[in-house]
């Protein structure tokens, strides 16, 4: 499954923001863990940090001037936030760019890590560390759809509850795009589901 996964990532077309501004960029790393069931490792931010406190996240942040890529810039705040040695990542290749409500440009990276690779959450940043299957998110066990407006164009986002974390947003965003990917999952967030209501 592995070679499958890195045969599809570097593969894949990442879509391109419009050109219509420039963002502050920054850069995420998407953790799998190469065993017989892959996981993807996420991060739950601490409470008191001025933006995103509480949310799910994984590991990154902004590029800093002296960062030589994206991908560098994940990996260096991937140390930084969990203790994730750069040298236990493979990374594999890129997702599309999502901005975030913040006006700020962020570019995935998934990447491949040891089963049991060591992680310490840096408390300042981060309240927790936890791992989900790659398989929970292939059938789209959604909790609700969020509708996200975006350059006018409106996506229906799924939110996930795994072991009382709340996934949602380009978080999820970002998931969807690998879950789709990778497993031909189908996917679609240009459309509401079915039961979608709009909430007044």
């Amino acid at each position: 499954m592995l070679d499958d996964l890195r045969h599809r990532v570097r593969t894949h077309q990442p879509l391109s923001l419009p050109r219509t501004q420039a963002f502050p960029e920054a850069a995420v790393l998407m953790p799998v863990t190469c065993g017989c069931e892959p996981g993807l490792i996420l991060t739950q931010r601490a409470m008191n940090l001025s933006t995103h406190g509480g949310e799910v996240a994984f590991p990154g942040g902004r590029r800093d001037p002296g960062d030589a890529s994206l991908a560098f810039t994940a990996l260096r705040e991937s140390e930084e936030e969990v203790g994730l040695a750069p040298s236990l990542v493979e990374v594999v290749g890129p997702l599309s760019p999502q901005v975030s409500r913040y006006g700020i440009k962020v570019t995935p990276y998934v990447g491949l890590v040891p089963e049991a690779v060591p992680l310490q959450a840096n408390q300042d940043e981060i309240a927790a560390v936890f791992s989900v299957p790659l398989a929970f998110f292939r059938t789209d066990p959604r909790e609700v759809t969020h509708r996200i407006d975006y350059l006018g164009v409106s996506h229906y986002v799924p939110s996930y509850r795994w072991e009382g974390f709340h996934i949602w947003g380009l978080t999820a965003l970002m998931i969807v795009e690998l879950v789709n990917v990778l497993y031909d999952a189908g996917i679609d967030l240009r459309h509401p589901p079915a039961d979608f209501r709009i909430l007044r």
